[in-house]
């Protein structure tokens, strides 16, 4: 839905990943794979990335290495198939990581321009990409040989291409209150010391789930490593440890006051791959079996995404939160408005709506929530007055329905989306007669 309405921003991210829809779209076609096509495009380059910042840092075993270990991940090997805004927040980290290895390697004033391109794409992925500039003016404070640089024209020039790429963002951001500004930087505060405990541990738990333990323990033990050679002054794992320490400490904070979804340090997981590449010893024999065990998981992750031949509970089956039953939930929506007379179908939640407008191309399918007024579509409350719809509701949600975006509610029933007889969700049926009201109420666009 972000790429049917393109914009400079959004209530919860910047526009990147809306951008990347939209090219793979483009380029393939309106389709699944469209949708995905440029995840696994920038899978690929980045893992090439990966292998020179290791050859530039090292040398190319500890390049190869990393990829293998990076693409072993949970997190790499399933988000190499998907399309989120971490899609595209790793693809250009990682180009600026390896553009600093560059510079690191060659000492060419070019490659910071390359960095702060990277840098500014990064950032209008995903605002956690607002660390990556602290942790590049750490290393060139931390390391003596490297403070000339800022002396020099070159990485000034390369923070004003970073800045230009996330200006358009920012006018958008400014233009609508700072809403989605807001909305990340206001978790910054949260503390919650009852349950600061209690987040911490699913912070942990959350990154050796995503890494694979295996991996998980041995980017840790790069980590270290990395601070340690940092100390005696190390350009390169001072680089290494300056773009993953301090996001981990700042994650670490966060979870002082607030859960920490795992994906979020997803940013530390290139740099400790080439730290973890570079041990020695007992440490490195086991780079090549936790690489063996994470391709493993994530084969049968695929697997059971893609075809469930096992019949899991929810709790054993992230796939069946996430993928499990849609298009059947979604024939029985549509009988269930065939049944009622509906002009429309409606969800109060901004991704059920954009998904049944997917997979129901030939129903009219609305949305109605406050941050659709911060998308280009179109308002159509007034027009829809006095028209009979059906409202789709997670059973999730505690609250009824809001009396006063209707004229009429009546409850109709629930149903469940499942797999394999494994339920996922309930969803609850309202017959609505629509009537003015404030919340904005659009129409999703359909496939094509």
């Amino acid at each position: 839905m972000w790429s049917k309405a393109l914009a400079p921003g959004y209530f919860d991210h910047p526009p990147m990943v809306a951008l990347w829809i939209r090219a793979g779209t483009w380029l393939v076609g309106d389709t699944p794979l469209g949708i995905r096509f440029l995840g696994a495009v920038s899978a690929a380059l980045g893992t090439l990335m990966l292998i020179q910042a290791g050859t530039d840092l090292r040398d190319r075993d500890t390049g190869l290495l990393a990829a293998l270990l990076l693409n072993a991940t949970l997190l790499f090997g399933i988000g190499a198939v998907t399309m989120t805004p971490d899609t595209p927040l790793l693809f250009f980290w990682t180009a600026a990581l390896w553009a600093l290895a560059r510079i690191h390697a060659t000492g060419r004033p070019l490659w910071w321009l390359v960095a702060g391109l990277a840098t500014g794409l990064a950032m209008a992925s995903k605002y956690t990409a607002f660390l990556l500039p602290p942790g590049i003016l750490l290393w060139l404070l931390a390391v003596p040989s490297l403070r000339p640089w800022l002396r020099r024209p070159a990485p000034w020039l390369g923070l004003a291409l970073a800045m230009a790429a996330l200006l358009p963002n920012l006018a958008w951001n400014a233009a609508h209150g700072w809403v989605s500004l807001l909305k990340q930087g206001g978790r910054l505060g949260d503390w919650s010391p009852a349950r600061a405990l209690q987040f911490e541990v699913e912070l942990l738990l959350g990154q050796i789930g995503l890494a694979t333990p295996l991996i998980a323990l041995l980017c840790g033990a790069g980590m270290v490593l990395a601070v340690r050679r940092a100390i005696a002054r190390d350009p390169a794992f001072t680089l290494l440890a300056a773009l993953t320490i301090p996001p981990a400490l700042v994650f670490a904070e966060h979870a002082l006051g607030d859960r920490v979804q795992a994906n979020w340090p997803s940013i530390l997981y290139p740099a400790a791959s080439l730290a973890a590449a570079s041990l020695a010893g007992a440490w490195r024999r086991i780079i090549r079996p936790a690489a063996a065990l994470g391709l493993g998981l994530t084969a049968l992750v695929w697997i059971q995404a893609a075809a469930a031949p096992l019949a899991l509970p929810m709790r054993l089956d992230p796939t069946l939160l996430r993928l499990g039953g849609w298009r059947h939930l979604a024939t029985a929506i549509d009988s269930a408005a065939t049944a009622q007379q509906a002009s429309f179908i409606v969800s109060d939640n901004y991704s059920h709506a954009a998904l049944l407008a997917r997979l129901l191309p030939k129903r009219d399918i609305l949305g109605l929530d406050p941050r659709w007024a911060l998308f280009r579509l179109p308002d159509v409350r007034t027009a829809r007055a006095g028209q009979t719809g059906l409202l789709v509701r997670s059973a999730r949600r505690a609250d009824a329905p809001d009396r006063a975006d209707w004229s009429s509610i009546t409850p109709l029933g629930e149903i469940t989306r499942a797999r394999d007889g494994m339920a996922a969700e309930t969803f609850r049926l309202y017959r609505v007669v629509e009537r003015p009201g404030t919340t904005p109420l659009v129409r999703m666009p359909h496939p094509g």
